[in-house]
C-alpha cells in the first residue's frame, strides 16, 4: 500500500530509472558546469558512455546521426533542438530515464525560462524517493536543486518552484531536512491554500513520525480539495498503520471511486477486503 501512495502523491511521469542510464552524446558540447564533475562518484559522462555501449546497432547509429546534426550556423539554436531530439530519443524509444533527465535540462538550461527550467527541475525531483542508489540520487538532487534555483532566479515569486526546491532537500539528502522545511512553510505562510506545499509538508511529518501534523496537513488539502486522491490514500495509509481499519476502510474505498488506472483500484480493492477480515 506504501507503493501506491508514493506513487501517486509523487507520481512517476517520466521512464523509471533503472540499469541501463544514458548515451554519450555530444559529451564535449555540454556547458553545464557540473557535467564533467562526480557528484559523490556519479559521473554523468561515465553514464552516458556505458549507455551508449548497450545500445542496438541501429538505434546507435541514430543516435551518432543525431550527436553530428550540430553544425555552422545558429550553433545555440541547433544545440537547443538537438537536446530536445536526444531527450525524445532517451525517453520513447531507449527507454532510459538519466539521460532523459539530463538532455531536457540541459534544454531547459540553454533554453533559461522559468517554464522549461520548472519542468525539468520536476522530472528529478519526481524520481528522487524511488531511487536506492545514493550516488545516482544526490547527482539527481543536484540537479534539480540546480534547475530550481534557476527558475527562482527568473522569477523569485515562483512559490511551486520554491516548494520543489525544498522537496529537493528533503528527499535528496543535500543541506538539512530543515533547511527544506523552512522553504515550504514559507510558502504555506504566505498561503496557506497552497496545496502542493501543504502535500509536501504532510510528507516530510509522516517521514518524521509526526503523524498528527501530517493528519492535519492532509484534512487541510481535503477541505481546499475533497478529490485530491493523493490526500485520501495517505490518510488511509496513515490510519491503517495505526491500526483503524474502519478508517483506512473508509478513506480507501473514497480512493477506489476516484482512482483511474485499473491496476490501483484492482490493488485498493483488494487490500479493502484484507482489511474487513
Amino acid at each position: 500500500m506504501v507503493a501506491i501512495v508514493l506513487l501517486l502523491a509523487f507520481g512517476r511521469t517520466t521512464p523509471k530509472a533503472g540499469p541501463k542510464p544514458a548515451a554519450e552524446a555530444t559529451a564535449q558540447e555540454h556547458d553545464h558546469a557540473d557535467h564533467e564533475a562526480a557528484a559523490g562518484g556519479f559521473s554523468i559522462d561515465t553514464v552516458l558512455a556505458m549507455s551508449k555501449k548497450e545500445l542496438p546497432a541501429d538505434q546507435a547509429l541514430r543516435l551518432d546521426l543525431l550527436e553530428q546534426s550540430i553544425t555552422r550556423g545558429d550553433v545555440k539554436k541547433q544545440k537547443l533542438d538537438v537536446y530536445h531530439q536526444l531527450a525524445h530519443f532517451w525517453k520513447d524509444t531507449a527507454k532510459a530515464f538519466i539521460p532523459y533527465a539530463w538532455f531536457t535540462a540541459e534544454s531547459a538550461r540553454l533554453e533559461n525560462s522559468e517554464k522549461s527550467l520548472n519542468f525539468a527541475a520536476q522530472i528529478f525531483l519526481n524520481q528522487l524517493s524511488q531511487v536506492e542508489n545514493a550516488e545516482t540520487r544526490h547527482w539527481m538532487a543536484e540537479q534539480a536543486k540546480d534547475l530550481f534555483e534557476k527558475v527562482l532566479s527568473v522569477n523569485p515569486a515562483n512559490d511551486s518552484a520554491q516548494v520543489g526546491l525544498g522537496a529537493t532537500y528533503l528527499y535528496g539528502g543535500i543541506g538539512t531536512p530543515m533547511e527544506g522545511i523552512g522553504k515550504i512553510r514559507a510558502v504555506v505562510e504566505k498561503d496557506s491554500t497552497n496545496v502542493y506545499a501543504q502535500m509536501t509538508l504532510a510528507a516530510a511529518s509522516l517521514m518524521s513520525g509526526q503523524k498528527q501534523k501530517a493528519q492535519e496537513r492532509l484534512e487541510t488539502v481535503l477541505k481546499l480539495q475533497p478529490q485530491n486522491v493523493q490526500a485520501i490514500l495517505m490518510l488511509g495509509d496513515l490510519y491503517e498503520k495505526d491500526g483503524n481499519k474502519d478508517q483506512a476502510i473508509q478513506w480507501y474505498s473514497k480512493a477506489v471511486k476516484l482512482v483511474q488506472r485499473a491496476d490501483i483500484k484492482t490493488e485498493l480493492e483488494k487490500r479493502i477486503e484484507a482489511l474487513k477480515k
